[in-house]
């Protein structure tokens, strides 16, 4: 049963973002949106690639800086490799990755995983704070062309929650009361829940998260780690720029677009589906109608920037992979010929 509900959530999810872009295409001039590759510049997708790279490689280093005060010491290379491996199983299974590459930390360097998924938590936190940042910095700046966007976008969740707000009370006062029913018992019983092994093992973990999430306030450069979160946004920013330059359709459009194009594209890839697909193309293709961008020279950015950057995650995760491997191996070998060295010995 567990293999096949393993087997049919990613499945199910695939089958929703192959729904999403069946949905995008359907009603598109495929001539149209072939004309727009075959006239694309793909020098400035390949510049947008190296500045995706650059983003990684700043990650890496930035994730490396927060697992630090914690006590353990993992290798940039581990790090890096880790995050991307992590990335590709984010593909296969949303949310799935970040586990994954703190179980990989934990193979090559030590680090528990319960104190890896803090430290992951602590920077989903930071990413949080700036995409509020860059969505504020878009309202500034553009907010004559995306204001009805974003009204459209959310007024049917809120009409649906207005209408709901009844049950809502029932289910808040529900959790309320749950909560505190939880706490009560626990403070009651906290000296048989001590005695618990599995009570003990649960609170050990949390601690370890909570040494993860906290690592952020005892960092040895702070200058340099939001250094390179800033770096990160601004190659995510410029990413979304060059792209325009590929495309004629596009190659005029702002700053302020591209701005915009982040923000909503941002939104697209935290979407509960692989890699965003179908989200983010409807969303960023709807924000280039804003700006008067033709709908399949929208598809054409949308599919031309997404694309790209999933082959490039997809390549420096299967390279990190295979690294990580042999690394691996090439480890094992000097401790089979210690041992046998030592059986010699000893003989």
């Amino acid at each position: 049963m567990k293999k096949l509900l393993s087997f049919l959530k990613p499945a199910l999810l695939l089958g929703v973002s192959a729904l999403l872009m069946w949905y995008a295409l359907k009603e598109l001039d495929f001539e149209k949106m072939w004309a727009e590759f075959v006239r694309a510049d793909y020098a400035w997708v390949l510049v947008s690639l190296v500045m995706g790279v650059l983003a990684y490689i700043s990650r890496a280093i930035r994730w490396q800086m927060q697992i630090k005060p914690t006590g353990y010491r993992p290798s940039l290379l581990h790090t890096y490799n880790a995050m991307m491996i992590g990335y590709v199983a984010n593909l296969v299974l949303p949310r799935m990755g970040e586990v994954v590459r703190c179980s990989i930390l934990k193979r090559t360097d030590g680090v528990p995983v319960n104190t890896g998924f803090g430290t992951v938590i602590a920077e989903r936190i930071i990413d949080g704070v700036m995409l509020l940042c860059a969505i504020g910095l878009t309202f500034l700046l553009e907010f004559g062309r995306i204001r009805a966007f974003f009204l459209g976008l959310f007024s049917d969740k809120y009409n649906h929650v207005e209408h709901s707000m009844s049950s809502l009370y029932w289910l808040f006062w529900v959790l309320l009361g749950s909560v505190a029913l939880v706490l009560f018992v626990g403070l009651r019983y906290l000296s048989r829940l001590r005695k618990n092994a599995y009570f003990r093992k649960a609170v050990n973990f949390v601690k370890g998260m909570l040494k993860g999430v906290f690592s952020i306030t005892k960092l040895d450069n702070q200058a340099l780690f939001w250094g390179h979160t800033i770096f990160v946004w601004l190659m995510y920013y410029a990413m979304s720029l060059v792209v325009f330059y590929a495309l004629p359709a596009t190659a005029g459009l702002s700053w302020g677009a591209a701005l915009s194009v982040l923000v909503v594209g941002s939104l697209g890839m935290a979407a509960p589906v692989q890699g965003g697909i179908g989200v983010y193309h409807l969303l960023v293709q709807a924000t280039l109608l804003l700006y008067g961008v033709p709908k399949e020279a929208g598809m054409a950015y949308a599919l031309l920037a997404h694309t790209s950057q999933t082959l490039l995650v997809v390549l420096m995760g299967v390279l990190s992979f295979m690294g990580s491997m042999l690394r691996r191996h090439d480890a094992d070998i000097p401790l089979t010929q210690t041992k046998a060295a030592h059986h010699e010995l000893n003989r």
